[in-house]
């Protein structure tokens, strides 16, 4: 007989994945933090690769369609882990050398891939979108104060 089929068995959807990674990269570090301080969770893990500090080169295109050239360097913090209980492993890759916040974000990776997700996603990810969007949305209201609208009246030809 087949057993039944466990949706998490393949991993999570690499679109969900990819949202979710790419808002705790994006996150303020401190926001962060304190969300996880306030999800109390402390699972055993074996590190896969211990967080490192790193550089990446930023490569770009003129009008997003010329020749790419190196636009500068970026530094990054990386780090892999294999939670102990369900082996479910996590990766993080944040942008400076914030060593705590590539862990923190590498463990939310991790059980994300686990039953705790659903407590993850509704105690930490969700505050972390909703700031973000009212972020996006005070940056463009700002934006929009500062917009003029150029306008031209016909000249009549006698």
């Amino acid at each position: 007989m087949e057993a039944p089929c466990d949706p998490l068995a393949h991993g999570p959807d690499p679109d969900d994945r990819r949202a979710w990674m790419g808002l705790l990269a994006r996150a303020p570090a401190t926001r962060l933090l304190d969300l996880w301080q306030v999800m109390a969770l402390c699972p055993a893990r074996v590190w896969l690769r211990a967080p490192e500090i790193g550089a990446v080169m930023l490569r770009g295109r003129m009008g997003a369609v010329g020749a790419s050239f190196n636009l500068g360097e970026l530094t990054v913090t990386r780090c892999a882990l294999r939670l102990e209980e369900t082996g479910a492993v996590g990766h993080a890759l944040v942008s400076g050398r914030d060593v705590a916040k590539a862990e923190v974000a590498a463990l939310v990776d991790a059980l994300m891939q686990t039953e705790v997700a659903a407590g993850l996603r509704e105690g930490l990810l969700a505050p972390l979108q909703a700031e973000e969007n009212a972020a996006r949305t005070a940056r463009a209201a700002r934006a929009a104060a500062t917009r003029v609208e150029f306008f031209t009246l016909a000249r009549g030809e006698d």
